[in-house]
């Protein structure tokens, strides 16, 4: 992951800090493709490890979910640590207008519940954390294989969310890097930021900036296809 760049001289800190959330992006992106990875790597399989009527033919399908959850959730983890933190700055960054058409309208929409997969998702991630809390008192050995048991039951539990993000995290990628890049390209430079800064600060000129257009309601998302 990149690391925070520091403001430039002619670049104010409080925008340098504004705009901060974007170096996340990138990992947000590579991680909606690590559980899409995840999941189609199980799905490529799973119907093989099953008999014609649908029941697994033996411990391998059962091992199989047990590695796609697991990887799926590392995944999560890294939603859980920067997703937040991009999710404000994208919707901060959005009109009105972005909402009703352009490049970015239906990933503002699909963006709808992602605030609840996080949710959900941290919720697991406190509980598994209360548990290992409580298993530190416990010997060595045994210890290690509750730790194991509670990891499979976290991920497994985790994995919805994981499927939910699979469709959220991609589309807050893409619309936090179109809002990245027209900042970028709307940003004036440091000569012109302080023109306009004067003449705002002029006598006569301290209109009341006109309010953004209200965002309409998104969309219910379509029906998915849930990952067996």
């Amino acid at each position: 992951m990149p690391e925070i760049s520091t403001p430039h001289e002619d670049q104010p800190a409080s925008t340098s800090d504004h705009l901060a959330w974007r170096q996340h992006i990138p990992a947000l992106a590579a991680a909606a493709d690590g559980i899409r990875q995840a999941s189609d790597a199980w799905d490529a399989v799973s119907d093989s490890l099953c008999d014609r009527d649908g029941w697994p033919i033996d411990g391998s399908y059962d091992d199989g979910k047990v590695k796609r959850d697991a990887e799926a959730w590392k995944h999560v983890e890294v939603f859980l640590t920067h997703g937040p933190e991009v999710l404000a700055g994208v919707r901060a960054a959005a009109s009105g207008a972005d909402y009703v058409e352009g490049p970015i309208s239906e990933d503002l929409r699909r963006l709808r519940g992602i605030d609840t997969s996080l949710v959900r998702a941290g919720q697991i991630r406190n509980e598994w954390d209360q548990v290992l809390a409580l298993m530190e008192a416990s010997q060595p050995g045994s210890r290690e294989l509750y730790v194991d048991r509670a990891e499979e039951i976290r991920n497994a539990e985790g994995w919805h969310y994981a499927d939910e993000l699979s469709y959220q995290g991609p589309a807050l990628a893409r619309a936090g890097d179109y809002l990245a890049h027209r900042a970028d390209t709307n940003q004036p430079p440091q000569t012109e930021r302080t023109q306009v800064a004067l003449a705002r600060s002029a006598p006569g000129n301290r209109g009341t900036p006109a309010a953004s257009p209200p965002v309409p309601p998104a969309p219910n998302r379509p029906p998915q296809h849930r990952c067996r």
